[in-house]
């Protein structure tokens, strides 16, 4: 069956059969005259050409694409490891793109099951963890190939400290960097083949452009974001052991890669830090680990690749200098990356509880575990926890203030919830109250404070600036209250924050320690220091390893935090009220108001009382979701932080949210200065939300205004031409007419001056000031006949006269004195009322 197959490809790759006669001839003679030469040489020869190679790329643009899989998974199956090892790292490129990003591959990203049925299910099964591509990379792999990776590609961290001759504390990079012969250009880590074909994978969410908005591609769909899925499912499996490498040949099996570090004991189990003295790459080493290790080889490398593509891109130093805010962003992830990550950790928490009781409880470190328990146990706080709180800092302090930020909510709150992933899951009570959070997990609370503690702060300080009467922004809000006012939760956030609080003078045998977080390097395989029974400690060394010796913690149930809280509740009120006026505000208007208002006939608001949010687009189906999002909240942080409804009554009314009948005609809030009104912190939060607002009307040259919405652009602006020629011929006559005293003179001034801008309403002096002792003389403004009101009166005034068999110049002397007899009219009354206020 073989020859067969081997005849079929040499049938469909002619020239290959007839390269074969030569090539391997040529080769041979070539071999034995420089065997000497080979053997002196430093460096290996340079790679011969693959006429395989460029039959494959000729396929790429002459055959579709279901064709070219079928012939890969002839070309894999037939071909040894040799012809193949000089395809591959194009076959990675072609397939995940280039690190570049312009070569865009497959564009696994895009590809969807239900668009594109036919690619989607050839790709996914050629690239299944069992699939063809995947019996390539061990078929490589038995041959101990290496493929050279440029570090420029790497997370900024990682390629930072590698440039600077540091060894990198992940072991992933350990025995790996190799330094450019002369000459050469950059340094690159010579990667195996499942390595290579991994950093590929997880880099091709990070290095390919983003997907533009207009496509509307569900994240969960793609082909990409299964294949994670996939991978992870088969790699780091919550049921029975890891499925054996497929073997290429019968009998055959795939070679586990070599040892990449000394096996090193931990101090404790939880993160690397920067060390005083650090390892310089050249004192890389390699010593044998315990065999045992090859079992689990493939998985590690795929869960510390998954965290170094797309967690390491912040260092700790990296992240105390983004606290300035003249830092620059050296990279910023995007909702798909968010989501790709949500989906390692939910997999991660289902991976580690899958764990057995026994195997799970600390007796069990001392005994004889299998390398997979093993790796569920230590895998998460060994190298996810320090990666993912730099990540989740850098996305709560940068990510935009707007309802993309959910997908980092939503990833965040899965991290802190494993009991969600175990697999004894309580069942939901009856009264549908939450469930109680088993005290089994408060080791893990401990652990993990910060995540819990410091994130709440930040979440906080993120609430405040948002616009909570947005669905989106209220739902957020809601969420992480509901998460956290799970029963017994807060207590075991409290608990732990007594245990890093707990001083240290008080107990003897504690006042030497030094928390030093510890190194992350060796395999998962190295021995495991004995259990750290002291809970203070333990709390205390996540701490400092994650904040360094001297940070300056926050208590979430201290007195600064409640404040917060406070002023949360007070704003969730004001929302509250805010969602509940514009929905009357809504419901007030008639439906063909902005219609009329756009041509004139009804009022128009032009100082608009709230600005637009998502209440506008969904209705009254929206005000009642955030109404019952925000109520939620709020009696989710009275449980959490034992507030009293006496506080927030008696705060409420001290802020002043108590509003009118309408809702919206109180002031924001402020503070009177030299120059008039100062808004403060509140205050702006207030009008950016549209809680209250100042009433603001044009107090300029009406004739200089902007040019508004039902106005005839050009229209305005030629008009405006011919009155100021008007007004500047005639001004002298127009100032006489207006200077009269009889009726006349009274009617000129009604058409010619407009009120005097001292007796408007000015809201502040310093306006005041600037426009005192303004008066224009008389003028003719024919700006009214620029706006689509007019004009629309006007036509169907003459389509009326039509009507009535009324010609144009008859209708014309109607309309003009029926407007002089309403002029007469109002001058009279004009002059009336002036009298009257005197």
């Amino acid at each position: 069956m073989t020859t067969f197959r081997r005849r079929v490809a040499e049938w469909r790759f002619p020239f290959l059969r007839r390269a074969a006669l030569w090539v391997p001839q040529w080769f041979a003679k070539v071999a034995v005259l420089d065997a000497p030469l080979e053997a002196a040489m430093a460096f290996p020869p340079l790679q011969q050409p693959s006429f395989l190679l460029a039959s494959l790329k000729a396929d790429c643009v002459n055959k579709p694409f279901a064709q070219r899989c079928q012939d890969l998974v002839k070309v894999i199956e037939d071909f040894p490891a040799k012809e193949l090892h000089t395809i591959f790292p194009w076959l990675v490129e072609s397939i995940f793109g280039s690190l570049d990003g312009i070569l865009v591959g497959w564009n696994l990203r895009c590809l969807q099951g239900r668009v594109n049925p036919v690619e989607y299910s050839i790709a996914m099964e050629f690239l299944d963890p069992g699939g063809p591509m995947m019996k390539l990379v061990y078929k490589l792999q038995a041959e101990d190939y290496k493929f050279d990776f440029p570090v420029s590609y790497l997370p900024g961290p990682v390629k930072a400290s590698i440039q600077e001759r540091v060894l990198p504390d992940s072991p992933l990079y350990h025995n790996k960097v190799q330094f450019p012969p002369t000459g050469g250009l950059g340094l690159n880590l010579a990667l195996n083949p499942f390595e290579y074909y991994i950093f590929f994978f997880a880099l091709s969410l990070i290095t390919q452009k983003p997907l533009p908005v207009s496509l509307h591609i569900r994240t969960s769909d793609c082909a990409y974001f299964i294949l994670v899925d996939r991978y992870l499912s088969w790699f780091l499996p919550t049921e029975g052991s890891v499925p054996p490498p497929l073997s290429s040949s019968p009998g055959g099996a795939s070679a586990s890669p070599a040892p990449r570090t000394p096996a090193m004991s931990f101090a404790s189990y939880g993160l690397h830090h920067t060390s005083l003295l650090k390892r310089h790459i050249s004192h890389q080493t390699s010593v044998n680990a315990d065999p045992a290790s090859h079992e689990i080889w493939r998985s590690e490398t795929l869960l510390q690749v998954f965290v170094e593509m797309w967690l390491h891109h912040y260092s700790l130093e990296l992240y105390q200098k983004m606290q300035s805010p003249h830092a620059k962003e050296s990279f910023t992830p995007t909702e798909e990356h968010v989501l790709v990550v949500r989906l390692l950790l939910k997999h991660l928490h289902a991976f580690a509880n899958s764990l057995k009781p026994e195997q799970a409880s600390p007796s069990a470190h001392s005994h004889a575990t299998s390398p997979l328990e093993e790796f569920k146990r230590t895998a998460v706080p060994r190298f996810v926890q320090q990666k993912l709180y730099l990540f989740l800092q850098h996305c709560f302090g940068h990510w935009p203030l707007d309802a993309s930020f959910r997908a980092v909510l939503e990833m965040w709150l899965s991290y802190l919830q494993p009991w969600r992933y175990a697999p004894e899951k309580q069942a939901q009570s009856s009264d549908s109250q939450p469930r109680c959070v088993s005290e089994k997990w408060a080791p893990f609370v401990q652990e993990n404070l910060l995540m819990y503690t410091k994130l709440f702060v930040a979440f906080l300080n993120r609430a405040l600036r948002t616009d909570l009467v947005s669905p989106k922004n209220a739902l957020m809000v809601f969420r992480v209250a509901k998460v956290f006012a799970q029963p017994n939760l807060a207590e075991m956030i409290q608990k732990g924050e007594q245990l890093f609080l707990e001083p240290e003078l008080g107990i003897p045998h504690r006042q030497h320690r030094i928390f030093t977080a510890p190194t992350l390097t060796g395999s998962f395989l190295s021995p495991w220091p004995p259990v750290v029974t002291d809970a203070s400690f333990k709390v205390k060394s996540h701490v400092y390893s994650l904040e360094g010796q001297d940070c300056k913690y926050t208590p979430m149930f201290g007195p600064e935090v409640r404040t917060l809280v406070l002023r949360l509740a007070q704003l969730i009120t004001q929302a509250k009220q805010t969602a509940k006026s514009i929905s009357d505000q809504c419901v007030e208007s008639p439906a063909g108001s902005s219609f009329l208002s756009w041509l004139g006939f009804s009022p128009m608001d032009t100082n608009c009382s709230y600005p637009a949010n998502d209440l506008d687009e969904m209705g009254q189906d929206s005000v009642r979701k955030t109404d019952e999002y925000l109520e939620k909240a709020l009696e989710y942080l009275r449980q959490i932080f034992r507030l009293s409804e006496a506080q927030l009554t008696q705060l409420t009314l001290a802020l002043g949210t108590t509003q009118d009948e309408n809702g919206k005609k109180q002031l924001p809030d402020c503070i009177v200065g030299e120059d008039g009104l100062i808004l403060t912190p509140l205050g702006r939060y207030q009008i950016i939300n549209g809680l209250r607002r100042f009433e603001i009307e044009y107090q300029g040259d009406s004739e200089l205004q902007p040019i508004r919405s039902y106005e005839i652009t050009c229209l305005v602006r030629a008009l405006f031409r011919l009155s100021s020629a008007i007004n500047h011929r005639f001004a002298g006559q127009m100032v006489a007419l207006c200077s009269r005293n009889d009726f006349l003179g009274s009617f000129c001034r009604y058409h010619l001056t407009e009120p005097v801008l001292a007796n408007r309403h000015l809201l502040s002096p310093v306006g005041r000031r600037q426009v005192a002792g303004q008066a224009r003389g008389p003028r003719l403004s024919l700006r009214f006949l620029g706006s689509y009101r007019t004009l629309l009166s006007l036509l169907l005034a003459f389509f009326v006269a039509y009507l009535f068999h009324v010609g144009p110049l008859l209708c014309t002397l109607l309309l003009i004195l029926g407007y002089v007899l309403y002029a007469m009219a109002m001058t009279v009354l004009t002059e009336r009322g002036k009298l009257h206020q005197l």
